[in-house]
């Protein structure tokens, strides 16, 4: 009998094929020739398989080792994975849509292109995984860890990520719009161009992420930190960002209009070219906080701690606007350039 081309390298010397086959590649040899929709598998052992292209959808294969197996372009849709392992797959272009990942462990596995559209990967270990261009789409990844994971240009619109740990995941260019990202760990995350447009980013640890470019309009950033990231040329614009730790945060050139930032901590912030049109910064701390060339044009600074915050070349800022703000202890640069002279209160 010849032998499949999936078991040459398999180390077995096969005389007679199904007689001596090992049971772990008499499954496959199964698998692979008429699928397994539907089956029972629970706590097998697959790993290193070739089983690319194989029908496995609504399978129990909760438990099972899939470590380092090839599961390229196969159909996963209604399977059981959970508290399985395939850390080191190889999930490309597969189809997860819908599927149980509870508890899984695939870190390092690659899902490039794969399709988890409403998958439930809560408390799922995703350390280092490539998910470049997956769609994730209303998946459900709480607690789950994809920490260093590669999420570039993936799909994550109105995914739950509620407390997941994302820590150095590369999401740049990623879609999280309408995502729920409460209390989410973002530190040192690279986020730029990503859209984030209406998510859910309340109470998250986005310390020293990078968000230049990014969407962030209309997203709830209360009570965030973001001390000190860089969200230059972000898109804040009628987000909501009460009691954030903005603290050395760069803003520069980003449009925070009719953004709510009362009670926030800017200080030492960038917050230079920015416009900040309609913005709300009543109880706001800007000290040392630097504003030169930024659109202040119907912005509330009231009960705002302006003490030595840099403005100069403010549009909106009248004479009796620039009169108090400088008896609160902020500087003004009149004149752009070098040149220019401070205006500090006497």
């Amino acid at each position: 009998m010849s032998l499949h081309p999936r078991f040459k390298n398999t180390g077995f010397w096969l005389g007679e094929f199904h007689n001596e086959l090992d049971p772990k590649w008499r499954l496959v040899e199964e698998i692979v020739s008429t699928g397994a929709a539907g089956r029972e598998l629970k706590g097998v052992d697959l790993s290193d398989v070739d089983l690319s292209g194989a029908d496995l959808s609504r399978a129990d294969l909760s438990k099972a080792n899939l470590s380092g197996a090839d599961l390229s372009c196969v159909h996963f849709k209604g399977i059981d994975l959970s508290d399985a392992d395939l850390s080191g797959a190889n999930l490309s272009d597969a189809q997860l849509k819908g599927a149980n990942l509870i508890n899984t462990k695939l870190t390092t596995a690659n899902f490039k292109g794969a399709d988890l559209k409403g998958a439930e990967l809560s408390h799922a270990q995703l350390k280092g995984s490539d998910l470049r261009n997956a769609d994730l789409r209303s998946a459900n990844l709480y607690n789950a860890d994809l920490s260093h994971a590669d999420l570039s240009h993936a799909n994550l619109s109105r995914a739950n990520l509620n407390d997941a740990r994302l820590v150095r995941a590369d999401l740049s260019g990623t879609n999280l719009s309408g995502a729920d990202l409460n209390y989410t760990n973002f530190s040192r995350a690279d986020l730029s161009g990503a859209d984030l447009s209406g998510a859910n980013i309340s109470r998250a640890n986005i310390s020293r992420a990078d968000l230049s470019g990014a969407n962030l309009s209309g997203a709830n950033l209360n009570r965030a930190n973001l001390s000190p990231a860089d969200l230059s040329g972000a898109n804040l614009r009628a987000a909501s960002l009460n009691r954030a730790d903005l603290s050395s945060a760069n803003l520069s050139s980003a449009d925070l209009r009719s953004a709510d930032l009362s009670s926030a901590d800017l200080s030492s912030a960038d917050l230079k070219g920015a416009n900040l049109n309609s913005a709300n910064f009543s109880g706001t701390d800007l000290s040392d906080a630097k504003l030169k060339g930024a659109d202040l044009t119907h912005a509330n600074l009231s009960r705002a701690i302006v003490d030595n915050a840099q403005f100069g070349n403010n549009s909106g800022i009248d004479e009796s606007i620039k009169s108090d703000l400088i008896e609160r202890g902020a500087m003004f640069e009149d004149v752009p350039g070098d040149s220019s002279e401070s205006v500090t209160p006497s």
